[in-house]
């Protein structure tokens, strides 16, 4: 499989940049429109967008990095080249939450309605961004059969792509994308409650996530190890707990409290 989308001679431009880029740019639109409706600053919007972008990825970077550090210590220029894969989600979901927390305290915006309209987005970003393994042929599990990925039902040009030196592997990447662009579905669904809370967007989306991971992660060869754990699962585990903690303290209080509908986000100046 050809990684290079585009070469000109000097400057390639690889598929998993151009499937990021495509992630980035949907689930950015999922998240602007949705603010815009509650009248979300567009300076504002902008600003927490674009350096929230950069935050996570080199997040998800770092985290990548830190993971593979002996490798990275002996070819240390390999770390610029991200092209290459090494994009690590929960490194840059850790980062990019840091940053919606100071910005958002900073302007006076309730945090969790920002990570609502966020985290739809975010969910979508990642179920086209996961194409990106497909052309870089990694985020597979093990060696499997091409009897048995018929029989999934996996499509034939997924089918060749994960043949990589004469064997056929399990599409991971396919499993969690569909697992995510469900998990958008589901989101689109759950907004339509009308005792929706606060928060409640976001407490299902690291449920839902974190559930499909868990077990995607258990298939996959090429995990980030810490001894013999992987932290993918780990942070999973975590991730997932947390979320269900907020999804239920948001319940609290009358059902017409606190709901995901109010217009509460206060007039901004910059």
């Amino acid at each position: 499989m050809n990684r290079v989308a585009l070469d000109f001679g000097v400057i390639q431009i690889y598929w998993y940049s151009i499937l990021i880029f495509l992630g980035i740019t949907f689930g950015c639109a999922v998240v602007y429109k949705e603010a815009k409706k509650y009248k979300v600053n567009e300076d504002y919007l902008i600003n927490l967008l674009f350096y929230g972008l950069i935050f996570g990825l080199l997040g998800a970077r770092i985290y990548y990095v830190a993971f593979n550090l002996d490798y990275y210590l002996k070819y240390p220029i390999e770390i610029l080249e991200i092209w290459n894969g090494g994009l690590a989600i929960h490194g840059g979901i850790i980062a990019g939450l840091l940053w919606i927390i100071i910005y958002t305290k900073k302007y006076k915006i309730p945090t969790l309605k920002m990570l609502d309209f966020i985290t739809p987005g975010l969910i979508l970003g990642q179920a086209i961004g996961r194409w990106g393994n497909f052309f870089n042929q990694e985020a597979h599990g093990a060696v499997t059969t091409l009897a048995e990925l018929k029989k999934a039902g996996v499509p034939n040009f997924v089918i060749e792509g994960m043949k990589i030196d004469g064997a056929y592997y399990q599409p991971t990447f396919l499993y969690e994308s569909i697992w995510n662009i469900t998990g958008f579905i589901a989101i689109l669904i759950i907004k339509r409650y009308r005792y929706l809370k606060k928060g409640q967007i976001t407490g299902f989306y690291m449920m839902w996530y974190s559930f499909g991971r868990f077990f995607i992660e258990g298939f996959r060869t090429d995990s980030l190890m810490l001894n013999n754990l992987k932290m993918a699962q780990m942070a999973s585990i975590l991730m997932f707990v947390i979320g269900l903690f907020i999804f239920i303290f948001c319940r609290r209080g009358k059902h017409l409290d606190n709901l995901y509908t109010e217009e509460d986000i206060p007039e901004i100046r910059f």
